[in-house]
């Protein structure tokens, strides 16, 4: 039986590979994100958009503490979005910034997202 952090790390490991095909091993199809229904076609367009804008995105497990059926993480980024991110002009710059994120499993499938990305890190990156 796998572990719900394998699991997770799993699910991290195919957005890593971009493996839309199958996201839907780990998520369900009512998924919501931050309280909106987003669906499994919702959720997958979000991160192939997230991908598209953010050509070198990678996701970093920094932390991770799980106690099922939820999973918390805090996720860290160094990357360099192509335009606009969280409504600032990045344009290209290298920025590093953290995601903290809830999900809640049902049946071995994400069914809820809960994330914050700190936004405020970005800010004083962009300010020096």
């Amino acid at each position: 039986m796998t572990s719900l952090s394998e699991l997770y790390r799993a699910y991290i490991a195919c957005l890593n590979r971009r493996d839309w095909e199958h996201l839907r091993d780990y998520v369900a199809e009512g998924v919501q994100h931050n309280g909106r229904d987003f669906g499994l076609s919702g959720y997958r367009d979000m991160l192939v958009n997230d991908f598209e804008q953010i050509p070198d995105l990678e996701f970093r497990i920094g932390l991770l503490v799980c106690e099922p059926p939820f999973i918390a993480a805090r996720l860290d980024f160094d990357c360099s979005p192509k335009g606009a991110f969280l409504g600032l002009a990045v344009n290209g710059r290298r920025i590093s910034f953290p995601e903290n994120v809830f999900y809640e499993f049902r049946n071995d499938k994400i069914m809820s997202v809960w994330s914050v990305i700190d936004k405020v890190a970005v800010e004083a990156q962009l300010a020096t």
